[in-house]
């Protein structure tokens, strides 16, 4: 069946970085175009950032356009997500998954505080 084991968070200072991996099974990977989706507390889920299949087109929401950028390596059927200069308000669970569904996997947990 389709997973996704999603890694890499953690706390850190604000202005810090994070690189987020998720890991794709029981699909085939390299032919989805793929999300990053967030959930803060008490919050609804959160659309971060798109790319496609190839890697060659990405999207990210206003909020995270310029500190975030995603990519892919489909030999590996991973996903990443590299976050830099983050913020308080990143603070949140990070789920990959597919366009259109509900995040599957357990996520991971990033959390920015001093």
């Amino acid at each position: 069946q389709v997973q996704f084991v999603e890694s890499g968070g953690g706390l850190v200072q604000p202005g810090g970085s994070l690189r987020l991996s998720c890991v794709a099974s029981g699909f085939a990977f390299s032919r989805y175009t793929m999300n990053w989706v967030r959930q803060a507390p008490r919050k609804a889920l959160e659309w971060v950032s798109t790319i496609n299949h190839d890697g060659g087109f990405t999207s990210y929401a206003d909020s995270v356009q310029g500190r975030f950028t995603v990519s892919r390596d489909n030999d590996k059927s991973t996903l990443f997500l590299q976050m830099n200069n983050l913020k308080p308000e990143d603070t949140a669970v990070y789920y990959c998954g597919k366009p259109g569904e509900t995040p599957v996997g357990r996520g991971t947990q990033v959390t920015v505080s001093s």
